[in-house]
């Protein structure tokens, strides 16, 4: 699946005369497998940006099509389906239900899907498992370090097979041996499913592990650089 963004507009109605653009006429296509790191200061669209291409948010103006098809114009019955089957989210706050366990956490976007308890049992296992957390399955997110917490919602995110990750900061409250760790398994995960992963990150060490730079200031794409 590609991503093509065009034209893309985001603008807010502050409590000044001035609207604010939050993402400014800006396009850019994103192949299926790619590894991209959105980097820019704080207030520069990067997450607004992702959210729009996510189905979360809904720009001003402009497109973002996903294999041709403009999601911007799907009914919202439909772009939850979209968002459910076929994007992974990870936010800076982790998300996780407080109520559930690791393992529920990970079944339940599943269990959204229809699939069968057994099905998701066994693909929520598997995936704990990968991110290290096999003797964790039962832990609630209280229980949890604040990187087990990052890797459950890793986990989580990957559950439904999304063809996108989107990973909004997803470092930010991390230590380095912690950033290090969940980089090798989003990496691995990236070369062996062929999983598209999009950050938006301030995090030098996610940058360097990025394939694809992307540089957003005041809204505009202002570099976009394989490396």
């Amino acid at each position: 699946m590609t991503i093509t963004v065009t034209e893309l507009c985001k603008t807010y109605h502050a409590d000044t005369d001035f609207p604010v653009h939050a993402v400014d006429h800006l396009s850019l296509v994103i192949e299926q497998g790619e590894f991209v790191a959105v980097m820019g200061p704080s207030g520069s669209g990067k997450t607004t940006l992702l959210n729009m291409m996510g189905g979360i948010d809904t720009p001003t103006s402009g497109q973002v099509d996903i294999d041709g098809q403009p999601i911007t114009k799907l009914s919202q019955q439909a772009l939850i389906a979209f968002r459910r089957d076929h994007v992974g989210f990870i936010f800076q706050d982790y998300s996780l239900l407080p109520v559930l366990s690791a393992l529920e956490n990970v079944e339940f976007v599943m269990q959204l899907q229809g699939r069968s308890q057994q099905e998701c049992r066994r693909r929520a296992t598997e995936l704990l498992t990968q991110v290290g957390l096999k003797d964790h399955l039962h832990k609630p997110p209280a229980k949890l370090s604040g990187g087990q917490q990052q890797r459950v919602a890793v986990a989580r995110a990957l559950a439904p097979r999304p063809r996108f990750v989107m990973a909004d900061e997803p470092t930010a409250n991390l230590d380095a041996r912690s950033t290090a760790e969940l980089l090798d398994i989003m990496q691995k995960l990236n070369e062996t499913e062929g999983t598209t992963f999009i950050f938006s990150t301030h995090d030098p060490r996610v940058i360097t592990r990025a394939k694809r730079v992307l540089v957003i200031e005041d809204g505009r794409l202002t570099e976009d650089r394989s490396q």
